[in-house]
């Protein structure tokens, strides 16, 4: 009997794949020059800086650790702090009373000291101080200027007060500028403002118009009306004199001199009245006795 063929080997399965090698260590990236602005050496930066204002200056000094103590340095703040209070730096000197010596606004003999002394260190401190008492006190010119006019009529004691008081506590142009030259204000303190900056401050003519034009006021108007008495003529008394003039801010910072002076006297003399009214488009009035 033949015997049987045995069945053919079964392959043994393949070896599993071996595993796949482990990935590299992560190497550091190589170093690259970012040029940034702590870069920029001291003295450059230094220049670079006196040129900016205080919120510039405030803004650039958030940007690195280094830049912010640069921005504090107190030769920055200290050129800052005398070009908005020039009398911080300033001899008490004669006042500039205006236009008309005569007038109850040049009654001062000296223009008057700055109301805070300079720090020997510390100058941005000093500056932020300064900024919130002069915002303070302007704030109170402003709220007393708005309650002897509640009626829409203001003594011209009260107005040449109001303009005065600038004076008193040493109000910068900047200042006024950013406290009263604004357009969120009435046409009437835009006037007080005005009023200080050409009287008191005698800010070149062109500073004026650019501060108009920039706060976008010059283009607005009041009417000024004023009463004079009639005078004597071969013993007869002539009719009294009214006379009303409108203008716009620009013009009477400009050409309105005779309406300059009005205003800078007040009721005195022959005046017997001055009166101001807002040209809008609900006129108010401000009337000067």
């Amino acid at each position: 009997m033949a015997s049987m063929a045995s069945p053919p080997p079964v392959p043994s399965p393949p070896p599993p794949p071996a595993p796949p090698p482990p990935p590299p260590p992560n190497k550091p990236a190589s170093p690259q020059w970012d040029p940034g602005l702590d870069t920029i050496p001291d003295d450059v930066a230094l220049g670079v800086a006196s040129f900016l204002g205080a919120a510039d200056l405030c803004s650039l000094g958030s940007c690195s650790r280094s830049l912010r103590r640069l921005c504090e340095f107190d030769s920055l703040w200290a050129s800052l702090c005398i070009k908005r209070w020039p009398s911080l730096d300033a001899p008490s000197r004669p006042s500039p009373g205006g236009e008309a010596d005569s007038s109850p606004s040049s009654s001062a003999a000296r223009a008057p000291t700055f109301p805070f002394p300079p720090p020997a260190q510390e100058w941005k401190n000093f500056y932020v101080r300064c900024h919130q008492e002069m915002a303070g006190r302007v704030s109170n010119v402003i709220k007393s200027v708005e309650h002897y006019s509640q009626n829409e009529s203001l003594e011209v004691g009260h107005y040449l007060k109001a303009v005065a008081d600038l004076h008193s506590f040493a109000l910068g142009f900047i200042d006024t500028k950013l406290f009263l030259l604004t357009v969120k204000r009435h046409v009437f303190l835009n006037l007080v403002g005005l009023h200080y900056v050409i009287f008191f401050l005698r800010v070149p003519g062109i500073d004026v118009m650019e501060a108009l034009q920039s706060s976008q006021i010059s283009e607005r108007q009041v009417c000024v009306n004023w009463f004079r008495l009639g005078r004597w003529f071969y013993g007869f008394r002539l009719p009294d004199e009214s006379r009303s003039r409108r203008v716009s801010l620009w013009e009477l910072a400009t050409s309105e001199e005779e309406l300059r002076n009005i205003l800078n006297r007040g009721a005195i003399h022959e005046v017997l009245r001055v009166q101001i009214t807002s040209v809008i488009s609900t006129p108010s009035i401000f009337q000067i006795m």
